[in-house]
């Protein structure tokens, strides 16, 4: 069971960003028990005493485990159309009311971790207004095999269509630049940024940290500027495949920036994993922040 997650769902209640039946659905799927999550509905009626707000330049006491956040932002889940019940997503942007360009980041096969929620935090101290939508519906794994499960098991175009849905999320809120909206994912989340960007007309700029690359036909197809990072020692992502990738959406009049770090392996900007490669990471993460910066603003 993701206890982070719960509470983020008991919280999300409370502030009204679902109902009941969401809450119920939602914890029920998690927990695995109806019985559960009756009576952490019951406990929530009954106790007001919990700190409901959004985090704002500090600790959020509720979710005791994420890193601390600088000050003058504001994150949170928030809850947004699509699918049968709604989606849910961690969002964070600048704490002035002020519209900013805005960037989906798109989770690893792990789920929507605390790396991927620090993720978004750091594009907000940027400046961005970013949105991690939970494709896994509140599933977050440390377990390869169970991640490689929860990955194979995930429909490409149903993944899409709630990356999109989360954009419409974005660009109906006052404080994000209208039609300016970035998508930018790892490992699998590399490769559905680059497929939301083949399907969708919304995506200005793509950014992919060591996904799948894209075939001839998909490069010729994107609308948006490519971005990709990559490292030469991934075993699972041949070099020649990300180059050929470079010369086909060269050949399609498609601006793009792809770079393969050498020493640098699969996963090389997770820094909570082993394959961590600051060199790389660094590079890769202004680079990313120009892209945006040239293509969203």
């Amino acid at each position: 069971m993701d206890r982070i997650y719960i509470q983020e769902l008991v919280r999300s209640f409370k502030v009204g960003l679902i109902d009941r039946r969401q809450f119920l659905s939602r914890v029920t799927k998690t927990v695995g028990s109806v019985a559960a999550a009756q009576m952490l509905l019951t406990a929530c009626q009954h106790n007001d005493g919990d700190n409901p707000e959004v985090v704002q330049g500090e600790r959020d006491e509720q979710v005791p485990s994420e890193p601390l956040v600088a000050a003058g932002i504001v994150s949170s889940m928030v809850d947004y159309p699509g699918g049968e019940d709604g989606l849910m997503g961690y969002l964070a942007r600048p704490d002035d009311d002020q519209p900013h360009p805005a960037v989906i980041v798109i989770q690893e096969w792990w789920g929507l971790n605390d790396h991927i929620k620090d993720i978004v935090r750091r594009f907000a101290n940027e400046g961005f207004v970013a949105l991690a939508p939970d494709l896994y519906h509140g599933q977050v794994v440390s377990e390869p095999d169970a991640a490689r499960s929860l990955a194979i098991s995930l429909d490409r175009d149903a993944a899409v269509q709630e990356i999109q849905n989360a954009i419409d999320y974005l660009q109906a809120q006052s404080y994000v630049s209208p039609n300016k909206v970035g998508t930018v994912g790892f490992c699998m989340g590399g490769w559905l940024s680059l497929q939301t960007a083949v399907d969708e007309a919304d995506v200005s700029a793509s950014v992919a940290f060591y996904g799948r690359p894209l075939t001839a036909e998909e490069a010729g197809t994107i609308q948006a500027a490519v971005m990709g990072s990559y490292g030469s020692l991934d075993g699972g992502i041949p070099v020649a495949n990300v180059e050929a990738m470079q010369t086909a959406l060269t050949g399609a009049g498609v601006e793009n920036d792809i770079k393969i770090y050498d020493g640098a392996n699969h996963a090389f900007f997770n820094d909570t994993r082993p394959s961590y490669h600051e060199e790389a990471s660094k590079d890769a993460w202004e680079r990313t922040l120009g892209w945006f910066r040239k293509h969203l603003v």
